[in-house]
């Protein structure tokens, strides 16, 4: 039974974890700080070590450095924040067998941990850029399988909430949010959770078809049933038949053509253009828009009956500026996904970069954010992403946000203490709403002899 230790300060952290691995049939135990891991590795034998690179007493690279010195068997993969990429890079260089970064899902590194145990001791400098460059692509092909990025955000989790309670369900779905939001994915992760999920899914733009073609895209035509119909054409609605039928952009749709749909979705048949005979359909409709539905039927541009046929269940996708705990989260995705489009190996952003995203506000979401990661990723030359190939706007973006501004305040104490409540207790948590870093949280906090 291979050996797990868990170097973590954050105790649920390390305890979920810890239960994870030994639910998996690993052998785990957990220490929260350095000195308590040298103490349990001189006591017992240990295949693996997953670390965090900030703990109280000592860092990941010291503990990595002592771990190849005294126990050269053992491998040690490493545990970050985006913020903290470079110095798991330097990791990597010191002889570490991989990094994963935080927030993940266990599952997630199950497989790392499997190629740790498979994998013969690589020391130091001599692990090859190539291992590096393979456990990347690697990583990049299993995120690229299921572009939707769950977050961890609340915003997210309420998102991902609803999404597994509606899913299972035949009920009609309405997706609300901005531009770029993600919408569709939120449809397709609706369709992958249902029982409909080995049926098709068809997803369609209604803004872009055009209102002379438009019944023949969504119910099909018959050969020669208008000029131009030189074969038989199935439409939408068929092509979707025991599936999912996502809308786009709802909204967009003329008045005849909202006539029809609600027809098909009431009577669950469609008839063809130039056909004098019915097709049974059994679908599941998902829409999405980014306007008002509500004030469109208000000012009579869309039918009161369709609206609430279509919207038994809403869903608000929130904007990329009200999730700021999953921006790099998402960046990391694009980032996998545009190494493999562009066949380069750029590993995480700089520092400085980190920030620019962070006070920035992405009018234009994920849609704005996936084609800036990967004009940046053409564009970066070294491992880490500078802040000189952003663009101007984002580069040059200054926070707005309100924050706890800690080091500008006399009320240091006060601010810590009401952000740990805010935190439940969890420091890494409450770290974030200071907008500092764990190490940073733990320096203030013996300062001022606050005790958990």
């Amino acid at each position: 039974m291979a050996a797990i230790l868990i170097i973590e300060d954050d105790v649920a952290f390390a305890t979920m974890l810890n239960t994870f691995f030994a639910k998996k049939g690993y052998k785990a135990e957990a220490a929260f700080s350095a000195a308590e891991a040298f103490k349990k590795l001189k006591a017992s034998h240990f295949d693996v070590i997953l670390t965090d690179v900030r703990l109280p007493d000592k860092d990941g690279i010291e503990i990595l450095s002592k771990v190849k010195e005294e126990f050269a068997g053992i491998q040690v993969i490493v545990m970050t924040n985006y913020a903290e990429i470079n110095m798991a890079v330097k990791a990597m260089k010191e002889g570490a067998f991989d990094y994963v970064s935080k927030p993940f899902q266990p599952e997630a590194i199950l497989q790392t941990i499997n190629n740790a145990l498979n994998q013969k001791e690589v020391t130091g400098k001599q692990k090859s850029v190539t291992k590096e460059v393979s456990v990347k692509k690697e990583k990049t092909t299993l995120v690229s399988n299921n572009e939707f990025v769950k977050g961890v955000s609340d915003a997210a989790h309420k998102l991902n909430d609803y999404i597994d309670l509606v899913a299972p369900t035949n009920m009609s779905v309405l997706i609300m949010g901005e531009s770029g939001t993600g919408k569709e994915q939120v449809a397709k992760s609706i369709h992958d959770k249902s029982k409909r999920r080995d049926a098709p899914f068809i997803a369609v733009d209604c803004g872009a078809i055009p209102k002379e073609i438009a019944s023949s895209e969504f119910f099909g035509h018959l050969k020669g049933s208008f000029t131009g119909a030189i074969q038989d054409k199935t439409g939408h609605f068929e092509a979707a038949n025991g599936g999912t039928l996502f809308l786009d952009e709802i909204g967009n749709l003329g008045y005849d053509l909202q006539v029809q749909l609600l027809r098909a979705l009431q009577e669950r048949k469609i008839k063809p253009v130039g056909s004098n005979s019915e097709i049974k359909v059994d679908i599941r409709v998902v829409t999405a828009t980014n306007e008002d539905l509500a004030e469109a039927v208000k000012e009579g541009n869309f039918r009161e009956d369709l609206y609430h046929r279509l919207n038994e269940f809403s869903i608000q996708v929130p904007a990329l500026r009200d999730r700021s705990d999953d921006l790099m989260l998402f960046a990391e995705h694009f980032l996998d996904e545009a190494n493999t489009e562009l066949e380069k190996d750029v590993v995480g952003f700089s520092e400085e970069a980190i920030e620019a995203f962070q006070n920035y506000s992405w009018p234009g979401n994920l849609r704005e954010l996936k084609n800036m990661v990967k004009r940046a990723v053409l564009l970066t030359q070294e491992d880490i992403i500078p802040l000189k190939v952003l663009p101007h706007e984002i580069s040059a973006a200054k926070k707005t946000d309100e924050s706890y501004g800690l080091f500008k305040s006399k009320n240091e104490e006060a601010m810590i203490l009401d952000a740990l409540e805010k935190a439940n207790g969890n420091k890494s948590k409450a770290a974030r709403l200071l907008s500092i870093d764990r190490k940073t949280l733990y320096n203030k906090l013996k300062q001022y002899n606050i005790k958990l």
